[in-house]
């Protein structure tokens, strides 16, 4: 195996992995929307989400910039919404 081959094989990995924990997360998020349901609140909660993003970005320590994790978790809160208006829909 080249050390190319071994890199990619590692990102195969991990990329598994991410696509885990992402869906994890959204059956968490589908939990959160039923508990929202009983309390009457909406699906936008704009301390929340900035309270996430201030945390990962505290979070990092690269070679990701702060300005990269703020962009990856903005699109990860926005599939999150996206997850949680279509449960509301259905359930």
């Amino acid at each position: 195996m080249t050390d190319i081959d071994h890199w990619r094989s590692e990102i195969d990995e991990l990329n598994l992995q991410l696509v885990e924990l992402l869906n994890r997360r959204s059956r968490c998020a589908i939990e959160i929307v039923k508990i929202k349901q009983k309390m009457n609140l909406g699906i936008y909660d704009p301390k929340r989400e900035d309270e996430v993003i201030r945390l990962v970005q505290e979070a990092t320590r690269g070679p990701l910039s702060k300005a990269a994790i703020k962009r990856l978790f903005e699109r990860i809160i926005d599939e999150s919404r996206r997850v949680e208006r279509e449960y509301r829909k259905s359930g």
